[in-house]
């Protein structure tokens, strides 16, 4: 029987129900039937009708969760997300959990329902919020709750600089793409008739007016359309660095002036035509590839998590709440449950668990005590801290990280200089030949020794070349979205081909990142599904990452529970003292003996009353269901695999041996994986890093290509050259794969240019070859190049991934 509202299994015995439009419904937990009610209660049960996906499940939020949505009234806290407009608030969130276009529907009919909102409306394919809300009614954070209610997680969405660049660059460029597209239309109207006298017996001044009227439509396209040309070409004559842009622009401005002139002043022939086309055709193949250097912007606020805005300063009795770049070393800041560390320092009172992913990879968290020295990025676990700072801003352990980061990825990649060596011989080629040619003719007397320069520059222009790289990569890119793999770097897919040596993280990357239950020993009288219970009933409790484990099973009801910090948890059931936690902690409470277990690699906890032991659970993080099938099929390709972890907790080796990976290094620090890379590299190695954390980013950055998982952290999977959005390892091997195809339609494009301009080149610079044949000649090169890369966007025929999902991944 599965849940009405999320569609997981109700547990046996189970007897949450509800009748819904006169039927009785069954819940697997009283969270989806709170939610079901809400959306029944505000009339939105069309919900339920147009879901194409099953509904998230719900997720009572924690004491240190509500503390920390109500931060977000803060002023200082709203500040860097929410801007004020008409009649209110602006704000700009980032909701997760958004399955299909129902989950939109009712996220913004319930939000229209609370006091205070004034509209509020969802992006699909980038799940990102706009709610206006009026401050004098609602609180930003009763909003944002009522979100949560339903099952769904919202947070501030900043983006970075970086990609406000990106997208007010993509939007000035769609623009000057339509220009272009335009006048090709309009000047291809004039001129093809004229060219196959489908119009004949023309007056002069019929004639004349079709070219003052083709000035007018080309002059926009060249004067804005292709002014990032002539920008880029002035820039590199300046720099003495030859690029595409130089013949292009030499080209689009000679075609423009002598047509112009012509208009004018008379002559025979006119190229607005050739212009516009050009510059469209050019546009369209670079607006292609920066559409999907955009859509693989998955930055959003790329610190959130990591480097908290704010911190909570102490001064005698009295806090405030200031910015975190303000705090300076001797500082005394509080850091309550559930909140990330904003600097380093050493602890001066309290003791908790602090989750220290984001610099070690460690997933289970670690016991900190007063004098112990913590690092900004962690996460504080249960109990409140007064923490000493003692480097703040830029000095703090997770600064140093971004620091090595950004000096390795300032390194040019070799692919992407010997394609600079080889565009800069072509351009200087052509700019040597074209003016030859026309002094040759200026001296035989030729009377049209300009259109024939003209035509060698047209017909030569390495428009095919320019589009050859990108539109195949494109094309790729498409493809390898389709079944979850997403490049984010132009180089990506050229340099995937070279790689010989996979690198992989363990803790998110080859496991599940989670700790999960893996065997039940009973002890006692009671079987294993009662002790599941009953630990579900006392881990009920707790948020602790251990407790987390148990949430998911129908737990009994315990009383006097008491959480024994760095131990366990003790509770009164039906009038029996019960324990959970540590053997440490467990073992002084019961009057029994320990009793006789084989040993197990795994994290134990043990369940017990005061007379007798009950159970043992055997807790671990699992290896994905793809992990071996991957690590076989990268060796059945002849690559060689390794494992590099910065887990601690004994069980890297172990990993590596149940997954068949050749080699395996654990108790690595980011600086450690970075050295191993770089003696790896001058070995001769080609290095592909797979990895999902913050300390991962310093290796992956080393390496020559990154893969950062899709459940990794917002920086690290923008700053990865690729991202597994579908979490499925599989695709690596499919990504190489579809990357030796890529580059050999590359080859084929390159072939085809370079050919086409060699057989095309002694006929124009011969006459035979009129300008207007040149740029039609120019076109149909540049539209074999198009149309051979599109091969290489079909999906594998294997591959049954709905892409819709994989576009909702992509912009969670």
């Amino acid at each position: 029987m599965a849940c009405y509202h999320c569609g997981e299994p109700v547990p046996a015995g189970s007897a949450i129900q509800l009748a819904v439009d006169g039927a009785t419904r069954d819940f697997c937990c009283h969270g989806c039937k709170a939610v079901c009610e809400t959306i029944h209660a505000e009339g939105l049960t069309g919900f339920y009708q147009f879901r194409t996906e099953p509904a998230v499940t719900p997720r009572q939020l924690s004491a240190s969760e509500l503390n920390q949505i109500r931060e977000l009234d803060h002023p200082l806290v709203q500040k860097a997300f929410v801007a004020p407009v008409k009649g209110g608030l602006e704000a700009q969130l980032l909701i997760e959990g958004i399955t299909c276009a129902a989950c939109i529907w009712l996220l913004e009919n319930h939000l229209a329902r609370q006091p205070g909102v004034l509209s509020f409306t969802v992006n699909h394919s980038t799940q990102r919020g706009r709610l206006v809300w009026s401050p004098d009614t609602a609180k930003l954070s009763d909003l944002v709750i009522a979100i949560h209610e339903l099952g769904y997680r919202a947070r501030p969405y900043q983006p970075d600089e970086a990609e406000l660049a990106l997208k007010a660059e993509k939007r000035s460029s769609l623009i000057r793409l339509c220009v272009a597209g335009l006048g090709s239309m309009q000047s291809m109207m004039l001129a093809f008739p004229m060219y196959f006298e489908l119009l004949s017996d023309l007056s002069p001044e019929f004639i004349s007016f079709f070219r003052w009227f083709s000035l007018m439509v080309a002059t926009p396209v060249v004067f804005y359309s292709a002014r990032p040309f002539f920008r880029n070409a002035l820039r590199d004559l300046r720099s003495r660095h030859l690029t595409m842009d130089v013949p292009v622009a030499t080209a689009i401005g000679l075609a423009y002036t002598a047509s112009a002139w012509v208009t004018v002043f008379g002559g025979q022939e006119v190229y607005f035509e050739s212009v516009c086309m050009f510059t469209f055709f050019l546009l369209l193949g670079r607006y292609i590839e920066m559409q999907a250097r955009y859509r693989a912007g998955l930055s959003g606020n790329a610190l959130a998590g990591f480097q908290p805005a704010v911190a909570t300063r102490q001064k005698g009795e009295q806090t405030e709440v200031v910015a975190a770049h303000e705090l300076a070393p001797g500082d005394l800041i509080q850091v309550k449950p559930g909140d990330t560390l904003p600097a380093d320092g050493f602890i001066v009172s309290g003791n908790s668990t602090l989750n220290e992913a984001a610099l070690t990879g460690e997933y289970l968290p670690e016991m900190r005590g007063p004098g112990d020295k913590v690092h900004s990025g962690s996460v504080n676990g249960e109990s409140p801290l007064v923490i000493e700072v003692s480097h703040s801003g830029s000095q703090t352990r997770l600064s140093g990280i971004l620091r090595i980061l950004d000096r390795v990825q300032a390194e040019k990649p070799p692919v992407a200089s010997m394609a600079d060596r080889v565009a800069g011989v072509f351009v200087s080629r052509i700019l040597i030949l074209s003016p030859l040619v026309w002094f040759g003719w200026w001296l035989a007397g030729a009377d049209n020794a300009f259109d024939i320069t003209l035509s060698v520059l047209v017909v030569t222009c390495p428009c095919a070349l320019s589009l050859a790289t990108p539109t195949a990569i494109t094309s790729a890119t498409m493809r390898l979205r389709r079944i979850g793999f997403l490049p984010t770097r132009g180089h990506t897919l050229e340099s995937l081909g070279n790689v010989d040596t996979v690198v992989f993280d363990k803790t998110g990357t080859l496991t599940r990142g989670e700790l999960s239950l893996l065997q039940t020993d009973p002890l006692g009288e009671l079987d294993a599904e009662q002790c599941r219970q009953l630990a579900a009933g006392l881990e009920s409790h707790s948020e602790h990452p251990i407790a987390r484990v148990f949430h998911g099973f129908a737990g009994n009801r315990v009383n006097d529970v008491r959480n024994h910090l760095g131990g366990g948890l003790s509770g009164r059931w039906h009038d029996t003292e019960v324990y959970i936690g540590h053997r440490d902690f467990v073992q002084p409470n019961i009057s029994a003996g320990a009793p006789p277990v084989p040993p197990h690699s795994g994290m134990e906890i043990w369940l017990a009353t005061r007379e007798q032991w009950l159970a043992r659970f055997i807790l671990d993080d699992q290896p994905r269901d793809d992990a071996r099938a991957t690590i076989a099929e990268l060796q059945a390709m002849g690559l060689k695999t390794l494992l590099l972890s910065g887990d601690r907790s004994g069980h890297v080796e172990q990993v590596a041996a149940q997954l068949g990976i050749d080699d395996a290094i654990g108790q690595a620090s980011p600086e450690d994986k970075l050295a191993v890379l770089e003696e790896l590299k001058a070995q001769g190695r080609q290095i592909l890093m797979v990895g999902d954390g913050l300390n991962d980013l310093p290796s992956m950055a080393g390496a020559g290509i990154s893969v950062a998982m899709g459940g990794a952290a917002d920086l690290t999977r923008m700053k990865a050259d690729a991202v597994l959005l579908s979490g499925h390892l599989m695709q690596l091997a499919e990504a190489i794969r579809t990357s030796t195809r890529t580059r050999r339609v590359i080859r084929q494009n390159m072939t085809w240019a370079v050919g086409y301009n060699l057989c095309a080149l002694p006929l124009a610079a011969a006459g035979l070859v009129p300008p207007w044949l040149a740029a039609i000649g120019m076109s149909l090169s540049s539209l074999v190049v198009v149309l051979n890369a599109i091969r290489l966007g079909r999906t594998p025929a294997d591959h049954s991934q709905d892409p819709q999902s994989i576009g909702a991944q992509a912009a969670s």
